[in-house]
């Protein structure tokens, strides 16, 4: 006996829909598990042998084969072990699954016959969508994230025995007289309804059949003996109401955070400007305590929020990293900002293990990556920063598969000048005691084709006099989020008309020819452009990050040729290039 049902797994931060056969065969008892199972999936025989036996069922005494197709892709996790219960229950003539064809069936299965909520959900059900199945069971605590993939009917189970059990249905429904089937309604609550039909014993035929509007639910039409001992799972074709995850649709997350707060450092908060309109990356350069954590922290609030694309490739990457904890809020919309220790390694900042999991650069994702005390991390891993600061994506290779992740981020880093901090500083108590040597060392800890690829490098110096006046008497500057952040939304719709139809979104990502067609430079912006490539020793490309940096300065001034003064602000934010 053959039967087939589908469920999915994940690939790097993608869904894979995958069909999981069931063949029953004479021979010794024994259940096999073929096509590329890790060891998860391989004791998930134990796990659907406990289950359906503690759900009332019999597990089949023959030889039992299960593939997972493709057969030649990788697959892990326990997200398999519902999708082969009913296919064993389905295959030994134990339940009636009508649309099983249309269905995904994803969950971890407990001995008791439990289901526990798996990662990857978003993924795996867009898979789904994507290949045409239209409904999807899964665990309860899966279902609220399940639903933010429109257009697909999402059913949330808590246990098994409540798709074709009467010990938890809603009584009193009386048989009906005619048919002899008794209909129960399964208490889920906040989940469209489950119909299981007891088939009550007689000897006559009774032809099932349904309709419904809804396009996305075939017609049905099966035969069935009142005398069959099996149990009918009915689900019916209801959509799942998104109106509640309108309602609670998360928005910017609320913050006391503003650059208000920072009192002087207009040249810093200009730059920071300037980053976040053409998502630049950028380092802070100065003496511990002038506020280098305080302005990059503050970085998110003037950063535009997510288009309803980049809010659902940011949610992938959570819910397969298992960090998305609450979807009741729906897709995210604000930029993520990742933070991590300088003890991280490798794998941690890029991503890896057996099975690669994003890493700190795939979860800052269309946001913000900060590396505070940037000296501070091991050299290697600064390192493996320069492909996705260049390519915007991760490639993990591994002996079956070639894993990639998304990887498009502003860096953002600070730095104090030297080990002790207080170089250049004119600290009245505190004065530099390190060598040259010393500040060589501290610095080559940061690489050249590293700092090439930072486009503002600038100082921080200690608030002045001035400055603490201005904070007693708490006198704008002009500089706070609100207004920030409105320059920044202009800036930026002024980039996405000029390269709509292009897949570019920012200045910084400009290369090639589109770098040359859209950086129209006048007459003596370019001779101070040759100039400084010049005297400085810039590489390529340095040059071609200041082209880009002047061109978003351009931008906020709403002006489509590039002038001298852009190319002259573009290149003094260049602090450690001047220094060489």
């Amino acid at each position: 006996m053959y039967g087939k049902l589908f469920s999915a797994c994940l690939q790097g931060i993608h869904g894979v829909r995958v069909e999981v056969e069931t063949d029953l065969s004479n021979g010794l008892p024994m259940v096999s598990i073929i096509g590329l199972p890790d060891s998860a999936i391989r004791e998930s025989v134990e796990r659907v042998r406990s289950a359906i036996k503690n759900c009332g069922f019999i597990f089949p005494s023959q030889r039992v084969t299960i593939n997972l197709a493709p057969a030649d892709l990788r697959k892990e996790g326990s997200a398999f072990d519902l999708a082969i219960a009913m296919g064993i229950l389905a295959t030994s003539d134990q339940i009636i699954f009508p649309d099983q064809e249309n269905m995904l069936l994803i969950g971890e299965l407990a001995l008791d016959g439990a289901l526990r909520p798996v990662p990857g959900v978003l993924s795996m059900v867009d898979a789904a969508k994507q290949h045409g199945l239209t409904s999807v069971i899964l665990p309860a605590d899966n279902a609220m994230e399940a639903s933010l993939v429109e257009g697909i009917r999402v059913y949330g189970v808590r246990h098994m025995n409540e798709l074709f059990s009467e010990l938890n249905h809603q009584p009193a429904d009386k048989p009906d007289t005619q048919t002899g089937i008794e209909t129960f309604k399964m208490g889920v609550p906040g989940q469209p309804p489950i119909l299981v039909k007891k088939v009550q014993h007689q000897t006559t035929e009774v032809t099932q059949s349904k309709t419904n509007s809804d396009p996305c639910s075939p017609e049905q039409s099966f035969t069935i003996k009142k005398s069959d001992p099996r149990k009918l799972v009915d689900l019916e074709p209801l959509l799942r109401s998104r109106s509640h995850i309108q309602q609670h649709r998360q928005s910017v997350t609320p913050t006391y955070e503003d650059y208000a707060d920072v009192f002087g450092q207009q040249h810093v908060k200009r730059a920071l400007m300037i980053a976040a309109s053409g998502m630049h990356n950028i380092l802070l350069l100065g003496p511990p305590g002038t506020g280098k954590t305080m302005l990059i922290k503050r970085l998110p609030t003037i950063l535009p929020t997510l288009t309803e694309e980049e809010a659902l490739e940011v949610t992938k990457i959570l819910s397969v990293a298992g960090k998305f904890k609450d979807s009741t809020a729906g897709l995210i919309t604000s930029r993520p900002f990742r933070s991590p220790h300088h003890s991280i390694t490798v794998a941690g900042l890029i991503g890896g293990s057996s099975i690669p999991k994003p890493g700190e650069v795939s979860l800052a994702h269309q946001g913000i990556l900060f590396l505070d005390e940037l000296p501070e991390f091991p050299r290697a891993v600064l390192e493996v920063l320069r492909q996705p600061l260049e390519d915007h994506e991760v490639q993990i290779s591994r002996a079956r598969a070639v894993f990639t992740f998304p990887a498009n981020f502003l860096l953002a880093g600070s730095m104090n000048p030297c080990p002790c901090g207080y170089l250049g500083s004119h600290h009245p108590v505190h004065q530099c005691t390190c060598s040259d040597a010393q500040i060589a060392r501290y610095r080559a800890k940061i690489s050249g084709p590293l700092l090439d690829r930072i486009d503002l490098q600038i100082e921080v110096p200690r608030p002045s006099e001035r400055d603490w006046q201005q904070s007693e008497g708490f006198q704008p500057d002009g500089y706070d989020s609100a207004s920030m952040r409105e320059i920044v939304h202009r800036t930026h719709e002024r980039q996405l008309k000029r390269y709509s139809g292009l897949g570019i979104r920012w200045n910084s990502q400009l290369s090639g020819r589109w770098l040359r067609e859209h950086t129209h430079l006048a007459a003596d912006a370019n001779l101070l452009l040759e100039a400084a490539f010049e005297q400085l020793g810039m590489s390529m490309r340095a040059r071609d990050r200041v082209l880009k940096l002047a061109r978003t300065i351009a931008d906020l001034e709403e002006k489509e040729q590039i002038e001298a003064v852009h190319i002259a602000e573009a290149i003094q934010y260049r602090q450690l290039d001047r220094k060489k």
